[in-house]
């Protein structure tokens, strides 16, 4: 069993007799206090979607939920869900678009790395590589000489998501932005 400040975003834990996707931490460390760090954690049931939020303590155990992680890759949209395919036995997964809005801005049909994450055989939500890898599709033209300086200019990619690059990145650039951050790490 794992303390509070040991859970990472994407785990499953089981509170409360219910079993809860961990989606966002926020540490904070209450001021004139003797206590240590309190984690905000914003949770999500995975039968119902219903969002929870809960504080704990950073020494505070909680139980980890059985939870499986498998290789997917996109398959098709069909309306409001997102299907992704098993890239070992082709078990097609079907996730709720709103579900996972966050993570479909580093999604496209070839990108590698991406996980379902399984609870109780039910898919409920998608863990990402670390970096991804995706096409410039609008910025601003790519200025001469300028990598000499650290002045950034707005990037559209092709899913859409908006990050800052180097000056003379251009449209068309394939670059690798880190998940966690939303940020430019470099040309892929």
């Amino acid at each position: 069993m794992p303390k509070a400040s040991e859970i990472k975003k994407n785990m499953a834990i089981d509170y409360n007799g219910r079993t809860f996707i961990v989606r966002d931490i926020e540490r904070s460390v209450p001021q004139g206090r003797a206590g240590g760090s309190i984690y905000r954690m914003r949770m999500y049931d995975v039968v119902t979607g219903q969002k929870v939020d809960e504080s704990f303590k950073d020494s505070e155990m909680l139980e980890l939920a059985d939870l499986v992680r498998r290789p997917v890759m996109l398959s098709y949209i069909d309306g409001e869900e997102h299907v992704f395919m098993d890239n070992e036995d082709y078990t097609p997964y079907h996730l709720n678009s709103a579900s996972i809005s966050d993570e479909l801005q580093f999604i496209t049909e070839d990108t590698d790395g991406v996980q379902v994450v399984i609870v109780n055989e039910q898919a409920v939500g998608l863990d990402l590589p670390t970096n991804v890898e995706l096409v410039i599709t609008e910025t601003d033209p790519s200025i001469k000489g300028g990598s000499a300086t650290a002045r950034t200019k707005p990037a559209v990619l092709s899913t859409g998501l908006i990050v800052q690059v180097p000056e003379h990145i251009s449209t068309g650039d394939k670059i690798k932005v880190h998940v966690e951050d939303k940020k430019f790490l470099s040309r892929a």
